[in-house]
């Protein structure tokens, strides 16, 4: 039996599943492309909900700041930050350096 939310979180993943290597995204971002501008939350609950698919990089979603706002849910203490840093991106306390440089645009619609 399905919940409400698969059928939202699986668009998610979709996009997840897009964002590049080196590159970032926001919840919000992710929100205003599946046509839900107002559930940047809901998309942050499904980023939460991936830590167990290995094809879903969330760690390479974060706060609309570039704030590293997810990082309690992965193993480790910074886990978030050795992923997001050995694709080349910078972060220092918690934030991403050149967040604007970084940061992917998603384009599709679901």
């Amino acid at each position: 039996m399905s919940r409400p939310n698969d059928n939202f979180f699986e668009r998610v993943y979709a996009v997840a599943r897009q964002i590049p290597y080196g590159k970032v995204t926001s919840y919000g971002a992710i929100a205003k492309v599946l046509g839900s501008a107002r559930s940047a939350r809901m998309v942050g609950w499904a980023m939460n909900a991936a830590h167990n698919l290995e094809d879903v990089p969330a760690h390479r979603v974060v706060n609309r700041k570039g704030l590293l706002t997810g990082k309690h849910h992965f193993d480790g203490t910074n886990l978030m930050q050795q992923l997001l840093e050995s694709e080349g991106i910078v972060v220092v306390d918690n934030q991403i350096v050149d967040f604007e440089k970084h940061f992917w645009e998603p384009e599709m619609s679901f």
